[in-house]
């Protein structure tokens, strides 16, 4: 049978077959001749064939660029863009056992119309959109890249519609880069983006969005002109020997790619997923609460009236709860004993820890006085010190004029005894001597 879609399809695995929601299709399918506004296909994994499926229900609007995600047996499919190349932002669901459309109304705040985007679900209660609007023009919105909604609940081939209330969360980590005709894959609480671009340039960097507690962080870069950078490629998962690998494939930017690449994930331990925060999610959680306790209260119901159908009065068990009473009572208080005497030492402990700190609590103080004291001294000595080393400064500077001024007093002695010998001379012939006169005065 020849294939009908034109652009952009979307599709999922649901057991042993591929479902294909695609775009445009001619009113003549090789030799089945049918009109419709959508196409639905299944692809046999085990023989490769493919065939059209018949849909009926709110069929949607044909389209391309839309994202599937699969959830249980049914396929939710949200966005693209129509024939008349208008962005859509509508929400379908398709029931794989009835093959039935419905379409689903959010409360308000509906996300800007787009395509070329990706969804993922969150521990099956969250449906995610990562992807920014983005039209033929290539102009790109600056709205947040990530939005989510709380999903129905699907019981008993009815639909519990809640309060679905899109939001935009915070989220935290490393700046992404705002992108659309990537790929995404979800490895248990890890969204894995790939590639994608902006009608400009390929993003170069694998992502990943833990979605229980919204962090992005980047995992690998490229350069801007490799096969990973590219728009409308494609990504899976694979397990070998318990460790998960991505495989991307083909892509488009500026030349079309037929390589094929592989990812380690980094192992990861399941938690559990933590409840996202939002009216629409308390409202949700509650509505979900609520919705499955009728039910098992229901089903209980049917199954002890169906027992009891079939028996007669005579033939229902007499129970004897009074046996089991006292054992369970005496279990309690040997438990309860147990945990105050628990209690008790624990409440010890903590008086005996009050006091050590305490006590660690004075000695902390009594040292924290010495050593203000022990600093203050230290800098009283610090002072003193500083001028001592000016005190000694100023010596060195004297000091160092001591050579010149014994020069100068050396000089000053051969001076004096130069003068006081030539004083003597000169004394000596100036004096007639003793005898001249004596021999004079007579």
């Amino acid at each position: 049978m020849k294939n009908c879609w034109d652009f952009n399809p979307a599709l999922d695995v649901v057991g042993h077959k591929v479902g294909l929601i695609v775009g445009d299709c001619p009113e003549e399918v090789g030799e089945v001749s049918v009109t419709l506004e959508n196409c639905v296909w299944s692809i046999d994994l085990g023989t490769h064939n493919y065939s059209a499926v018949s849909t009926h229900g709110k069929v949607p609007s044909a389209r391309g660029g839309q994202s599937v995600t699969l959830v249980g047996s049914k396929l939710i499919m949200f966005g693209g863009e129509d024939r008349s190349r208008h962005l859509l932002n509508d929400l379908h669901i398709l029931d794989l056992e009835t093959m039935t459309w419905d379409e689903v109304e959010a409360s308000q705040n509906s996300p800007a119309p787009r395509f070329d985007h990706t969804t993922a679900v969150h521990a099956d209660r969250y449906l995610m959109v990562f992807g920014v609007e983005k039209s033929k023009e290539g102009k790109d919105s600056t709205t947040s890249p990530l939005v989510l909604v709380p999903l129905p609940v699907f019981m008993d081939d009815t639909t519990v519609l809640l309060l679905m209330e899109w939001s935009e969360p915070q989220t935290q980590g490393d700046l992404v880069t705002p992108r659309a005709g990537h790929a995404g894959i979800a490895v248990g609480e890890t969204w894995y983006i790939v590639g994608g671009g902006d009608n400009k340039s390929g993003a170069s960097e694998t992502v990943k969005l833990n979605m229980s507690k919204l962090v992005w962080s980047v995992v690998t870069n490229v350069k801007e002109r490799d096969p990973l950078a590219s728009e409308g490629l494609t990504v899976s998962m694979a397990t070998v020997d318990w460790e998960s690998f991505l495989v991307a494939f083909g892509g488009y930017n500026g030349k079309y790619h037929n390589e094929v690449f592989v990812l380690k994930c980094k192992p990861s331990y399941p938690k559990q997923p933590r409840i996202l925060q939002s009216p629409a999610a308390a409202a949700a959680a509650a509505s979900v609460a609520a919705a499955y306790a009728v039910a098992s209260v229901t089903e209980s119901n049917k199954s002890d009236i169906s027992k009891l159908e079939g028996e007669s009065i005579n033939q229902v068990p007499i129970r004897k709860p009074s046996l089991l009473l006292p054992i369970n009572v005496d279990i309690i208080a040997e438990e309860k004993k147990n945990l105050e005497a628990k209690l008790a030492d624990v409440k010890a402990e903590n008086l005996r820890l009050k006091g050590n700190l305490d006590e660690l609590s004075n000695i902390h103080s009594d040292l924290l006085m010495e050593l203000q004291s022990v600093q203050g001294q230290l800098q009283a000595e610090i002072s003193r010190c500083s001028k001592l080393e000016l005190q000694i400064s100023e010596m060195r500077k004297r000091l160092e004029s001591l050579p010149s001024i014994e020069l100068e007093l050396d000089a000053l002695r051969q001076h004096k005894s130069s003068w006081q010998t030539e004083l003597a001379d000169t004394q000596k012939e100036r004096s007639p001597g003793l005898w001249q006169w004596m021999a004079g005065s007579t």
